[in-house]
């Protein structure tokens, strides 16, 4: 392979980083704070006990407590009944990707977590079933914790 060659892969990878890094910021995350499934960080998110009163996924938990601001904000909006800020609150959510528990069509729906200093709805959701068993996202549904109310 020639030297002008090996250069080129060297850029085009070099691009890559940085436009993947730029996209996890754009989109409310923190590139140093990626999380690779499988990862001991991602599993330690399954091993936080369930509060009793949320219906089992399956999935990986996270507290409450441990929501962004904006998150815990959105639940008690949710909980009230709004007003959302967003005219896309509250619409169905579909489940297409099947990482939620299967229910029938409508059971979801879906509220925008804002991420600060974007000016769009950005990546962070919150999913809510009938039963309010509510789920966080904050990579536009590729993964999903229950969200523990009240711890």
């Amino acid at each position: 392979m020639s030297r002008r060659w090996r250069l080129r892969i060297r850029l085009a990878g070099a691009v890559l980083v940085v436009v993947a890094a730029s996209w996890i910021m754009l989109n409310g995350g923190d590139p140093r704070e990626l999380k690779v499934p499988g990862s001991p960080a991602d599993r330690s998110s399954t091993s936080a006990p369930r509060d009793s009163s949320t219906p089992d996924s399956g999935l990986g938990t996270i507290p409450e407590s441990q929501l962004p601001p904006q998150g815990r904000e959105t639940l008690g909006l949710i909980h009230d009944g709004g007003p959302f800020p967003y005219d896309r609150d509250g619409i169905t959510f579909d489940n297409r990707e099947g990482i939620l528990p299967q229910q029938q069509s409508g059971y979801y729906d879906e509220y925008t977590v804002p991420t600060p200093g974007l000016d769009h709805r950005g990546a962070r959701r919150i999913v809510c079933g009938e039963a309010m068993d509510c789920y966080y996202t904050d990579d536009h549904y590729a993964s999903f914790a229950q969200i523990e109310e009240g711890q």
